[in-house]
């Protein structure tokens, strides 16, 4: 075959791979105002800290390569945890198949489908509390964010009028400014040193990086974009001492220079004295855990350190949240029982400073006597990490933004029989604005699975494109067989399937352009186009 030839082979094949891959995208209509308006709009909008609104087809339209960029590399919504390790409440990712519909959305030009069948567009108005007869309730001075250059870590101290010891049952965060503040942490402290910290300062609050700056701060709670109130198990609470003071640490970023904000807490206390302490503590630490430390990581080296704690009775876990700074990547923990057992605690590949939080779990987690909590974080202080000094330079532990830290914190109690059966959420997804449901693809039992057809002899997708080892695919049609041909039309691959749907090892070939053949039992057959890499 001449270069000619072979050019015009490729491109016709191209022509119809385009075609059928337009002809059965998702459109905005039907599939992807759904997953926006889920998953994104509460935080891409007017009244929120997104930089930009995805409230309209145009508006998706304009960010739909960004869109994909950030949802394929699972960067927005910005979720840490790996949902496949463990079960938290409140989980905010994406599943495979909203990836997927986004990814062949964009892929296709965005089409709008529809506009007449859309979901109405959300509003998202300034929030108001949910607690509307909190027990407690503080708010911060109104604060002007300064211009600073970088991100500020503002604590401000509020001083509850409280005689007695109280149990906190439910927090409430309500942000005074959603384009304003990105995150909030809410500690309650007995000592002076915060209230002295703030008196130095001649305005309102104080900058501390990591914390308050007082050993004594105990953390009860926290808010980031899209999470809700957080409560306690029925029977349990947060201990509130006599004349414990709650400092609000609030994450400005650096785009909030000159907004101003009044953030407000709400505190509901449980409604009985026979109350269960719930306690909260930094279990796995640099300082006193760690088997292989110290936390000292040198210009340009990758290290991966460890920590230990042995469980000294029988415990319940409610909650996990792991702590690190700019040169850590990743944060691991788990449990590891006197019989061998292992019970995943978190697990979070990709670390990211600026996305921390509480994460509760869905059911609360049973810790043998004698078990061993472990903990793992790997630190990146070479190039390959845009977060590490510039220029590299070695980093130890401290609370500055150049220094690190590794701590798991946890919220536990000691245990009693039938406390791992309490179900605090069955939700494994987020609920859907009004309930919408995502129609590509559908498969023939019914079921939604990511895949859209316009008729039954169709596969409407392969996926990942680029593949590197696996690709997937799925089809309505009784299949015969699946074969593989390089840009030569040479046959590389042949398998015999008679499933709708499955994976194919790329295995042993070479990157480039191929083209997948799929022979109906029929007759028929279809060509799709795909990239190894």
């Amino acid at each position: 075959m001449t270069r000619k030839l072979l050019f015009s082979f490729v491109l016709s094949l191209f022509a119809v791979d385009v075609f059928a891959q337009v002809g059965s995208a998702p459109t905005w209509s039907s599939d992807v105002a759904c997953i926006i308006y889920s998953h994104c709009s509460s935080c891409h909008n007017p009244n929120s800290i997104a930089p930009f609104s995805l409230l309209t087809y145009q508006d998706a339209l304009s960010e739909r390569v960004n869109i994909k960029y950030y949802v394929s590399n699972k960067l927005m919504p910005p979720y840490l945890p790996n949902t496949n390790y463990q079960h938290y409440t409140d989980m905010r990712n994406l599943t495979d198949q909203e990836i997927n519909t986004i990814v062949a959305w964009a892929n296709a030009g965005g089409p709008q489908g529809d506009s007449t069948t859309v979901l109405p567009q959300p509003t998202f108005p300034p929030q108001g509390p949910v607690l509307t007869h909190p027990d407690l309730t503080g708010r911060i001075p109104t604060f002007t964010v300064p211009s600073t250059g970088s991100d500020l870590y503002q604590c401000f101290v509020i001083t509850p009028p409280q005689d007695s010891l109280r149990y906190i049952k439910t927090i409430e965060v309500i942000p005074g400014n959603k384009n304003a503040v990105h995150h909030v942490l809410i500690f309650a402290d007995t000592s002076y040193i915060p209230v002295v910290r703030d008196s130095l300062t001649g305005g309102h609050g104080y900058v501390n990086f990591g914390g308050t700056g007082s050993n004594t701060s105990q953390m009860v709670g926290g808010w980031v974009p899209g999470a809700g109130i957080d409560s306690m198990p029925p029977g349990m609470g947060l201990k509130l001492m006599q004349g414990a003071r709650i400092i609000i640490q609030i994450h400005y970023p650096v785009t909030a220079a000159g907004m101003t904000d009044s953030t407000r807490i709400n505190f509901q206390y449980t409604s009985t004295n026979n109350v269960r302490n719930v306690s909260v503590a930094s279990i796995l630490n640099y300082y006193s855990t760690m088997t292989d430390g110290p936390l000292r990581i040198p210009a340009d080296s990758v290290k991966t350190f460890h920590e230990k704690y042995t469980v000294p009775g029988n415990a319940t876990i409610l909650s996990i949240a792991p702590h690190g700074h700019l040169v850590c990547t990743a944060l691991k923990s788990f449990a590891v029982t006197p019989v061998g057992d292992t019970i995943p605690l978190i697990d979070i590949p990709r670390w990211d400073f600026h996305w921390q939080g509480v994460h509760p779990f869905q059911k609360p987690i049973k810790i043998p006597t004698g078990s061993k909590l472990w903990g793992i974080g790997t630190y990146d202080n070479t190039y390959n990490n845009p977060d590490a000094p510039q220029p590299l330079a070695t980093v130890t532990a401290g609370e500055a933004t150049t220094d690190e830290m590794m701590l798991f914190f946890f919220w536990y109690l000691p245990y009693q029989t039938g406390d791992e059966n309490i179900i605090v959420d069955t939700a494994s997804h987020q609920t859907h604005y009004q309930n919408c449901t995502v129609l590509w693809p559908a498969d023939s039992s019914g079921t939604s699975t990511g895949i859209s057809v316009q008729n039954p002899n169709s596969i409407t997708m392969i996926y990942p494109n680029p593949a590197q080892n696996i690709l997937n695919y799925y089809t309505f049609a009784d299949l015969d067989e699946i074969s593989i041909m390089d840009i030569t039309g040479q046959q590389v691959k042949l398998i015999s399937t008679n499933s709708h749907g499955g994976q194919i090892s790329l295995s042993g070939m070479s990157s480039g352009l191929y083209f997948l053949r799929v022979h109906f039992v029929d007759g028929t057959s279809e060509l799709l186009r795909f990239t190894k890499d």
